[in-house]
């Protein structure tokens, strides 16, 4: 297909409006293939890279066929790792902003209770990992007779980490007749059973992976003794001096010792790995997101999907065992058309695990030497000015969407039998607004939250303190 833009495709006017908001500006390999036969509600399996852009692929398709008025969920994405579920689930709010379409995020570590809470309120799509999305269907929390999608997103990941009986047992739950897509960078003997088994006459595309290559990624290894990582680490930084990087290690002990070190010296840099708290996790990913910090140091909690933009270095710290993960680590840089630097540590015990890696990928990794003490020199004041500057604080890809947007509050909720229609019918009669300047709406038990759009939340907040709602007089504010 040689579709250059989005509104090629037969994509509703509100989808297109947010794309081009969100600066999604031309279809990547993988949404080209992917996007026309998913409208078309074909089962698929694709088998694709990181950093391809496979979210976008199936939620604009999801997002596009989504029936705004049923309130049960008609998608479900499976993903492996919650930092993963949280991203899925945002991009699906940004793409459906202008369709109000509600994701719901559900994983494990997190209140049951409050999850439970929000699927009672309409909720179009849900995105978790399996272990809680089970939990859920087995204790009769999560409504599946309007379902019509299931993903599985990332399913070779499912399969290292032990998950696929979980998702066959997800899958017995759901409605036969329904759309299956199934994503994966890899497709091992298993994750083929899985698609013989539950999809129907799937399509298989296979998007020939340029994130692997070295187009985009320049990748180098450096031969090293293990006790002298961490002064390489030290003198690879000063020379390469990143913008933002992701130094990854193979343990939670490695992480935090790397951290200690880089803390001590002041280095603007955190940590993320799957011991710390879930809260902890979130909120270090969107400071790296934001770019409060330079250096990540992460084991491979962080190396699958995780978007971030403009990472210009990945450093293996450790060389990862398996040679999949070698490939998710270093696709974390060279994303969404940039270039970027893959420089790995290697051991010489470790050499056995690399011959397995560069079979994988079709291609050598060059060695290179290490900095000289001359070229740490020479780059130091240029390294320090950088490390002790501001940081430059990114731009989330949804402040645009959200810039004009006013969520309001109203104290009444189910109790006093309020639904969505009501709020959509009252305010889309206010001169001077439609139903296209209504956002997502939350109703709990007994308050409720109604997003307006297009700057138009004044005019709305202001003559809904003197309007009824179903003859009720609900106070109405600007939600803190």
């Amino acid at each position: 297909m040689s579709e250059n833009s989005f509104s090629d495709y037969r994509l509703s006017k509100e989808i297109v409006r947010a794309l081009e908001i969100l600066e999604y500006k031309n279809p990547t390999k993988v949404q080209q293939e992917v996007i026309p036969v998913a409208l078309e509600k074909k089962d698929i399996v694709v088998k694709s890279q990181t950093g391809s852009g496979k979210t976008a692929a199936f939620a604009i398709p999801i997002c596009e066929s989504i029936e705004w008025e049923e309130n049960k969920p008609q998608a479900l994405v499976l993903t492996p790792t919650r930092e993963l579920a949280v991203q899925v689930k945002e991009d699906f709010t940004n793409i459906g902003r202008f369709k109000r379409i509600k994701a719901t995020a559900i994983y494990g570590k997190s209140p049951f209770a409050r999850q439970k809470a929000e699927l009672k309120q309409k909720s179009h799509v849900v995105v978790g990992t399996p272990g809680r999305v089970l939990d859920h269907m087995e204790k009769g929390t999560f409504r599946l007779e309007r379902l019509e999608y299931l993903i599985i997103d990332e399913a070779d990941e499912m399969l290292n980490m032990g998950f696929i009986e979980q998702v066959e047992a997800i899958i017995k739950h759901l409605p036969t007749d329904r759309v299956t897509m199934l994503f994966s960078a890899t497709l091992p003997k298993d994750i083929k059973n899985l698609s013989g088994n539950y999809m129907k006459n799937p399509v298989n595309l296979e998007i020939k992976a340029a994130g692997i290559t070295t187009d985009r990624i320049q990748h180098a290894l450096i031969e090293v003794q293990e006790g002298n990582k961490f002064s390489l680490l030290k003198d690879v930084l000063v020379v390469e001096n990143p913008d933002s990087c992701i130094i990854f290690c193979r343990t939670q002990e490695n992480v935090n010792e790397v951290l200690d070190k880089l803390d001590d010296l002041d280095y603007p840099c955190d940590k993320i790995h799957g011991g710390m708290v879930q809260e902890d996790r979130f909120e270090v990913m969107d400071d790296f997101r934001r770019g409060e910090f330079r250096y990540l140091v992460a084991t491979d909690v962080a190396a699958r999907g995780i978007d971030i933009e403009n990472i210009t270095h990945v450093i293996n710290y450790d060389l990862p065992l398996e040679k999949e993960s070698y490939v998710h680590r270093t696709g974390r840089t060279g994303r969404a058309g940039n270039s970027g630097k893959a420089i790995t540590f290697i051991s010489p015990y470790e050499k056995k695990y690399l011959t397995d890696i560069e079979e994988y990928l079709g291609f050598e990794i060059p060695q290179i030497d290490a900095p000289s003490q001359e070229e740490v020199s020479k780059g130091r004041a240029e390294f320090e000015e950088k490390v002790n500057e501001q940081p430059r604080l990114k731009k989330d890809k949804s402040e645009h969407l959200n810039k004009d947007i006013m969520k309001l509050y109203f104290n009444g909720g189910k109790k006093k039998k309020i639904r969505a229609v009501d709020f959509v019918g009252t305010i889309a009669k206010i001169d001077g607004v439609t139903a296209g300047d209504i956002g997502i709406i939350t109703i709990q038990e007994n308050v409720s939250y109604v997003e307006i759009l297009n700057g138009k939340g004044p005019l709305v907040l202001q003559v809904m303190k003197n309007t009824t709602i179903k003859g009720k007089q609900l106070k109405v504010h600007k939600a803190k």
